[in-house]
């Protein structure tokens, strides 16, 4: 088994973690390493990007048909004088 040190860790995390340990009935220890367990083992859920995110959220308010024009030809540059 590995070890690990994590130094500079806020006085606040440390007391939140006593208490977290506490109410679970483990040592900080133990507690630290089901943390790390279930945090790394969980599935990774795939971000949606801001399209998606907005579809997903108005989706359920009904849709809403937009027309969209027909493409026109693109005109040609101007041609400039050398």
């Amino acid at each position: 088994m590995a070890s690990i040190t994590i130094r500079r860790l806020d006085d606040g995390v440390k007391a939140k973690l006593r208490l977290r340990a506490a109410s679970h009935g483990r040592s900080m220890e133990e507690e630290a390493r089901e943390i790390l367990r279930t945090g790394l083992s969980a599935k990774r859920v795939s971000r949606l990007n801001l399209a998606e995110s907005i579809r997903r959220h108005i989706a359920p308010l009904g849709g809403l048909e937009l027309r969209i024009p027909p493409r026109q030809v693109v005109r040609r540059p101007p041609r400039i004088a050398q």
